[in-house]
């Protein structure tokens, strides 16, 4: 039995947004039926340990399209956990531009984590964050989030980073600051090619990027850094933050084929070579882990940072080198940035102090 289960449950294929780096594939309107929903969460659920947590996140697509399914299975596994002796935490990622009387409603619940998608200023988000017909996507998204923070509603940002927008990177975590947002979680993009001369500039923004962070704390939060910080404090960890790529992480499509990662499921296609056996139909629980690989430390040598480096997502690796278990340079040289700077600005005193 698991103390914790994170499952993701893809709402829809669906988006009103044709994001050029997405890697969801083609759009569609497959949502996912409430059966299959209902019947992933109590499978999640009879996997958990008495008080353990059941992580229930919503995904698309954009999940904000499907916001009374996703309202109602949420309560569904509220109503559940209260049988089960177990507690459930609600979240869901939004591109920020469904913003209509069900989609608030579910965005304020005062339970639910929400994370909203905005690559930082106007011309950087707009880049690639597009409506189908080439419009930008900045003003509605900048107004949600203003909306939300006078609202006194806590959400944090995604910013997707790709090596022709990581320059802008610093700005945009300040212009995101500045509007009242307290934590960022910035997201390489991993699908795309990262040539040497990107891979250095991520390096050197990574120091301006530890900069704002530190003059911010303890007021605001950057998941690259934070995370390595939490590692340290608990002296290392041989996973990452949260990589059980299947055992006792499970992500669930529409049709209700099962994945280990929300990312992989792409289109959906019965090819997928990333899809776990079973159908979320077919059993009680999820207590039959499936055998995947651990990180090919050969890989890592004698690096210094192996204990706190996140290169253990499986599903991060798969994505650049098609082997879940084999990191390759850019996720390398990123871990070593961060774990740099956080070197630096522990041994240096702080400007403003």
């Amino acid at each position: 039995m698991y103390p914790r289960f994170s499952l993701i449950l893809m709402a829809t294929h669906a988006c009103n947004l044709r994001c050029s780096y997405c890697y969801v594939g083609q759009k569609s309107a497959r949502s996912m039926p409430e059966a299959i929903g209902r019947k992933a969460i109590d499978r999640a659920m009879a996997s958990l340990e008495p008080g353990g947590e059941l992580q229930l996140g919503f995904f698309g697509g954009e999940p904000l399209l499907e916001a009374d399914l996703i309202a109602g299975l949420i309560a569904y596994a509220q109503a559940q956990a209260r049988k089960s002796d177990v507690r459930v935490s609600p979240g869901l990622t939004t591109n920020g531009t469904v913003d209509g009387t069900r989609a608030w409603r579910l965005m304020t619940l005062p339970e639910l984590s929400l994370a909203v998608s905005c690559d930082g200023r106007s011309e950087v988000h707009d880049r690639h964050r597009r409506f189908p017909d080439g419009r930008g996507s900045s003003p509605i998204v900048l107004s949600t989030l203003r909306r939300l923070i006078e609202g006194g509603n806590e959400c944090r940002v995604v910013m997707v980073v790709r090596p022709e927008t990581v320059d802008s990177l610093p700005d945009g975590i300040a212009f995101l600051r500045e509007l009242g947002i307290r934590r960022i979680e910035p997201s390489l993009d991993l699908w795309t090619r990262w040539e040497p001369e990107a891979i250095e500039r991520l390096e050197a923004v990574v120091g301006r990027v530890a900069e704002l962070w530190r003059e911010a704390l303890p007021d605001f939060g950057l998941s690259w850094l934070d995370e390595k910080i939490a590692r340290l404090a608990c002296g290392g960890t041989g996973d990452s933050m949260r990589c059980a790529f299947g055992n006792g992480d499970l992500a669930v499509a529409p049709s209700g084929r099962l994945y280990p990662c929300e990312r992989l499921i792409g289109e959906d296609a019965e090819n997928n070579p990333m899809r776990l056996p079973g159908h979320v139909l077919d059993g009680e629980d999820f207590l039959r882990p499936s055998p995947w690989p651990e990180r090919c430390t050969s890989a890592c040598g004698q690096c210094a940072i192996e204990s706190i480096c996140n290169t253990t997502c499986r599903c991060s690796n798969y994505a650049r080198t098609g082997d879940p278990g084999r990191p390759d340079g850019l996720l390398c040289r990123w871990n070593q940035a961060c774990a740099r700077e956080i070197a630096r600005l522990v041994q240096s005193p702080s400007s403003a102090s």
